[in-house]
């Protein structure tokens, strides 16, 4: 994932992020060297999963634009029971893959190395309860991930949408907005089905809410 949010990574070495919570906390995941790769700060990842932490537990998760891993591996780490991590880069889908590993992860974790839309186009991999969708800021993919987005969907999916912090990306009329921050740098957002039933997700879950990650 390529964004604003935190420095870039030097060129020449690798960087990491922190898992913040759960098994699997403290842990560090590798940044590779990648041009323009800025994984979602640790402030906005932990209000995320503040956010989502009641569904995690068995949930089934699709991490689109995997970058480093940091919103899969964390959804993993707090008890989600499967991640599909997409990347199509094959430098970063092999360091996700020697991720997984160190953290024996095998059994939940799966690295598919394709191109998010090719992959969203194809046969279907089981419908997933919560969704990442974190594109490179500069492509302008949100719109074309979004559509072909449905048929993996749970009928009550959390997505969480992270775009520039003046956009107007929003994922259309069948999801409802649950709860959104910004920060200077990004719109972090979580939605969910609009047919989903009642739940309370996190501290003031008030679907009208707005926080600063």
């Amino acid at each position: 994932m390529k964004r604003p949010g935190t420095k870039p990574t030097p060129r020449g070495r690798e960087g990491s992020v922190r898992i913040i919570g759960g098994r699997w906390r403290g842990s560090r995941l590798p940044v590779p060297d990648a041009p323009g790769l800025r994984p979602t700060s640790d402030r906005a990842r932990e209000t995320l999963f503040n956010w989502l932490q009641p569904v995690l537990p068995g949930a089934r998760v699709l991490d689109l634009f995997a970058g480093s891993g940091a919103l899969g591996l964390e959804a993993l780490s707090r008890g989600a029971r499967e991640a599909l991590l997409v990347e199509r880069d094959p430098r970063l889908a092999e360091s996700l893959r020697a991720t997984v590993e160190r953290l024996h992860a095998g059994d939940q974790a799966t690295v598919a190395r394709a191109d998010v839309l090719a992959l969203l186009r194809a046969p279907l991999q089981g419908r997933f309860d919560v969704v990442f969708l974190d594109p490179p800021f500069e492509h302008d993919l949100w719109a074309a991930a979004l559509a072909a987005l449905p048929p993996w969907l749970a009928d009550d999916a959390w997505l969480y949408l992270e775009s520039p912090p003046g956009s107007a990306v929003e994922p259309g009329p069948g999801w409802r907005l649950h709860r959104e921050g910004r920060s200077r740098d990004a719109r972090h957002a979580l939605y969910r089905l609009a047919g989903g039933g009642a739940a309370t997700l996190g501290p003031d879950s008030d679907d009208s809410a707005t926080s600063t990650p």
